[in-house]
């Protein structure tokens, strides 16, 4: 299934896309796709649904973060070894975790927002995963059991605080509207396999990054189980697995995102994201 939020900004709806491309209604079925609707259980009542039987949404609706009441967002650093390459700096032997707000979270196609004063922002497409079945000391074998669902995540960055202004990475990491995710949360049933998907971003029309999961460092399943270690994973946390080499910052010399400029990006299997940049204010 191909699951999806839509409507203006706070009075986003639930929905489900049918093998037709057709965009159509899911709030007789459940209040909102969050909570128990991502369980096993309540997975299971949407796909018995008859999607011929939903009611269809007329025109083209904004699409909006496709999972509701996100808890957490857990992301992994350098987890491609080529982009740890471009970024001078070593492949890590365990992942790296850091944190992004869940106030940067943006809908698919919105506008990313430049922050304030920043002149190194940086695009980072990725893989991510929602969680279903609550998660805590999971083996690795199991991991994927815990998985709701698999979506992109434009994990956006601002390098200079990022690595520039001391502390953690998250200071980069979690700037409003820098974590566009979607357009739609694709069920776990449908991705066969999470470390075999092309994945691309173009800056302008311009190739950036251009990679494919089977390149990861620690694939999905090692994540899951890895994360679990450290914190209980609940249903609708989101966990993105890092990103392929094309970065902004690994380019010679380094290019960075400004206001006009705008990222196309997609995953196979997974639908595509446009975001146009603005400048802070705007």
């Amino acid at each position: 299934m191909k699951l999806v939020r839509y409507g203006d900004v706070g009075r986003e709806k639930p929905g489900l896309v049918d093998a037709g491309g057709k965009l159509r209604d899911l709030s007789a079925a459940i209040d909102d796709l969050g909570g128990p609707a991502l369980r096993p259980e309540g997975l299971a009542k949407l796909k018995a649904l008859d999607p011929a039987k939903l009611p269809p949404v007329s025109g083209n609706p904004r699409f909006g973060v496709p999972v509701a009441g996100i808890g957490k967002i857990v992301a992994i650093g350098l987890n491609y070894s080529d982009h740890a390459a471009e970024s001078n700096l070593p492949v890590p032997k365990e992942p790296i975790i850091f944190m992004k707000a869940t106030s940067s979270l943006s809908g698919p196609n919105d506008r990313v927002v430049i922050p304030k004063g920043s002149e190194k922002s940086d695009w980072e497409v990725e893989l991510a995963v929602v969680i279903g079945k609550p998660a805590s000391y999971v083996a690795e074998a199991e991991a994927l059991s815990h998985v709701a669902g698999y979506l992109i995540c434009n994990d956006v960055s601002e390098r200079a605080y990022q690595i520039e202004r001391g502390g953690q990475w998250d200071k980069g990491k979690g700037c409003d509207t820098f974590c566009p995710l979607g357009p739609w949360l694709v069920t776990g049933d449908e991705i066969k396999d999470p470390q075999a998907l092309d994945m691309w971003l173009d800056v302008n029309g311009q190739k950036a990054q251009r990679g494919n999961t089977r390149t990861m460092v620690f694939g999905v399943a090692h994540i899951v189980s890895y994360v679990s270690q450290f914190m209980s994973l609940q249903t609708g946390d989101v966990i993105t697995t890092g990103t392929p080499p094309g970065v902004g910052m690994g380019m010679k010399p380094p290019r960075y995102l400004k206001p006009g400029d705008v990222m196309t990006l997609g995953i196979q299997g997974l639908g595509e994201q446009r975001q146009e940049c603005v400048a802070w204010g705007r």
